[in-house]
């Protein structure tokens, strides 16, 4: 049986399963990748640090589609979003998420900081629904959606 969701809970369920999830897109080949990624979340918008010539902003420029799947914990809770990415480059846009939105130092993968850091974008993930699973599902299910 599932139950409804608001997406301020599942945003606290995934953030207490771990920092990591793992990232799923489509390159323009029509073939899946899956990356682990550090998600932060910023109102409703998830957002993704990565390197702009990167597989994800290559598959997200050819579909912008994605989902996500937090890491399980020990007994099987789970969480799993699926939306729409964009890809960010704009110095604004870097300087605001560059503190207060990440919860570890954005400067260790980018020393040049938001104003000189070229290679650098961020992901933004417009969630469409949400999936919170317990017990891998046997101890219920939760559904979060935009519509």
């Amino acid at each position: 049986m599932s139950e409804q969701i608001e997406l301020e809970e599942v945003k606290s369920v995934a953030a207490g399963l771990s920092p990591w999830a793992h990232l799923a897109s489509v390159g323009a080949d029509g073939k899946p990748d899956v990356v682990p990624v550090h998600p932060c979340w910023e109102g409703d918008l998830c957002w993704v640090m990565i390197g702009t010539s990167s597989v994800k902003a290559r598959n997200v420029a050819a579909h912008p589609d994605v989902a996500m799947h937090w890491q399980v914990t020990a007994n099987g809770d789970g969480v799993e979003i699926w939306g729409t990415a964009e890809v960010f480059g704009d110095v604004e846009t870097k300087r605001r998420l560059w503190t207060g939105v990440f919860d570890y130092d954005l400067n260790a993968f980018a020393p040049g900081g938001p104003d000189d850091s070229p290679d650098t974008v961020f992901l933004a993930i417009t969630v469409e629904r949400a999936l919170v699973l317990k017990q891998y599902g046997m101890g219920g299910m939760q559904r979060w959606s935009a519509t």
